[in-house]
């Protein structure tokens, strides 16, 4: 899910914010969770995924990619239940997977380093979470997506505060994101390297 970066931009950072419908509901209410749609396509956000099985977040900082890193946020990783299930037992994406990727800023404070933006607290000098500011989605259906690679779509709720988040999104132009999925993606365009979660649920059952 590295790959969506369409809303990063002030304007369409507005047009998100002024789409939004009422603020999202990142916390589950012990019903399950089915993906939505819109009628003209767009994929209504999600709901609970902060309560879903948690895989991976990797980080690229500015400080560490100067001048500016391409996605410079810690990236908090969240998979549908059902979807997590069927891959402990198999090691495969079913068809319905939806992962979620929800962006959490880099904290900076008065220690923080101008050169690589670490910053000081209680453990020691390096990177932490400040505040939510963004959501991303990317699904897998060969009934809607039959022609996109692996059958993935890929969704943007904006680059935003969380109260922010748009209410639905349309996917993602092909080019926007399956291009680097594709190329650089451990296992069926996801980005299982950067996962350990998955990683060790596929080692479990015997898939490389």
């Amino acid at each position: 899910m590295e790959g969506v970066r369409i809303q990063n931009q002030p304007e369409q950072r507005s047009r998100a914010a002024a789409a939004s419908g009422p603020p999202p509901q990142p916390y589950g209410d012990g019903r399950p969770f089915e993906v939505q749609f819109t009628e003209n396509g767009e994929m209504v956000r999600p709901t609970g995924w902060r309560d879903w099985p948690y895989v991976g977040t990797p980080l690229t900082p500015n400080g560490l990619n100067p001048p500016e890193a391409p996605f410079p946020e810690f990236h908090n990783v969240y998979m549908e239940p059902s979807a997590y299930d069927h891959y402990k037992r198999t090691g495969e994406f079913k068809d319905g997977t939806l992962l979620v990727k929800e962006l959490v800023g880099v904290q900076k404070n008065n220690t923080t380093n101008q050169q690589d933006g670490s910053t000081v607290e209680s453990s020691g000098r390096g990177y932490f979470m400040s505040d939510y500011i963004g959501l991303e989605t990317e699904y897998k259906s060969s009934r809607r997506y039959p022609n996109e690679p692996g059958n993935w779509a890929y969704f943007s709720f904006g680059h935003v505060p969380e109260a922010q988040y748009a209410a639905a999104t349309a996917a993602q132009p092909t080019n926007n994101c399956n291009a680097c999925h594709q190329a650089n993606a451990q296992q069926d365009y996801v980005f299982t390297q950067h996962y350990p979660v998955l990683r060790g649920a596929r080692e479990r059952v015997g898939r490389r």
